[in-house]
């Protein structure tokens, strides 16, 4: 009997295909669950815009993240690893200064909200006196900030949490006390720039802002006269230094202040006259 040789050929040949395609079809699966699986790292810092109080403490307990974009009220939390709770004073936060809440590894994938959640041992200080803050809401689930960040296995991402003391410190009527409502601005550092500099004299303490139509970020100057605002949203603002009544300096105004996405816009020095 002939051999068909061109048949035997193609007979042989198709196991070897058929296991090609199956190793083909084995490491495309593997890509795709790469790119959806492993770790990302998140890092939550908090930091303050200005208020016009001596001291403003909040008492921070814990720090949560939540993944499920369709969970309702406590469903689907989960407390960030190593959380630094304490007492931080905001006014402290200035000049460029941030508290690191959190540094830890979380699945990558969808992250929906950040909770900060503070305790009972909140005050303000005004002319020296020392007065709690309620807190209702923030005692009994924690503030729930929208964050809507994918996060890819392998990157950081550092989100900042700006403090608005002076919206979130609220005269509670004619008792005399404060109420603790807080105002938070969130921030995504891969997706914003900053600005930074000195103001001198640095004889009395300054606060530094940058505004648009849709945002606006502010700290003061530390004792040294140095500022920078984190978190600042890619985009065009105008810089306004404001120094102290008492100094008699005039407030500085700059304009066409260019802030552009990861890079830290340095002014240098600003003197007021």
């Amino acid at each position: 009997m002939k051999m068909n040789w061109k048949k035997f050929r193609s007979m042989r040949l198709l196991p070897m295909l058929v296991a090609a395609l199956a190793m083909t079809t084995i490491v495309s699966c593997n890509k795709d669950d790469d790119s959806n699986s492993g770790s990302a790292r998140v890092k939550v810092s908090m930091t303050d815009a200005p208020g016009d109080y001596d001291a403003v403490f909040v008492d921070v307990v814990d720090v949560m993240i939540n993944a499920d974009a369709s969970a309702q009220g406590d469903a689907g939390w989960t407390s960030l690893s190593g959380v630094q709770t304490g007492v931080y004073d905001l006014l402290e936060l200035t000049g460029g200064v941030s508290q690191v809440l959190a540094d830890a590894d979380v699945p990558a994938g969808y992250l929906g909200q950040i909770r900060l959640v503070l305790g009972d041992n909140n005050s303000v200080v005004v002319d020296g006196e020392s007065q709690p803050l309620s807190t209702p809401s923030a005692q009994q689930s924690g503030l729930k900030i929208q964050v809507n960040q994918e996060l890819a296995a392998g990157e950081t991402y550092n989100f900042l949490l700006d403090f608005d003391v002076d919206q979130s410190v609220v005269p509670a009527g004619s008792s005399g006390g404060f109420t603790l409502k807080p105002v938070i601005r969130v921030s995504n550092g891969v997706e914003t720039g900053s600005v930074k500099g000195s103001v001198h004299p640095t004889t009395f303490q300054s606060v530094v802002k940058v505004q648009n139509a849709t945002t606006t970020v502010s700290a003061y100057t530390d004792a040294d006269g140095n500022f920078e605002l984190k978190g600042v949203p890619a985009g065009i603002y105008q810089l306004k230094v404001t120094p102290a009544i008492a100094s008699g300096l005039s407030v500085k105004t700059m304009n066409d202040v260019e802030v552009k996405t990861g890079e830290t816009l340095d002014l240098e020095t600003i003197f007021l006259e």
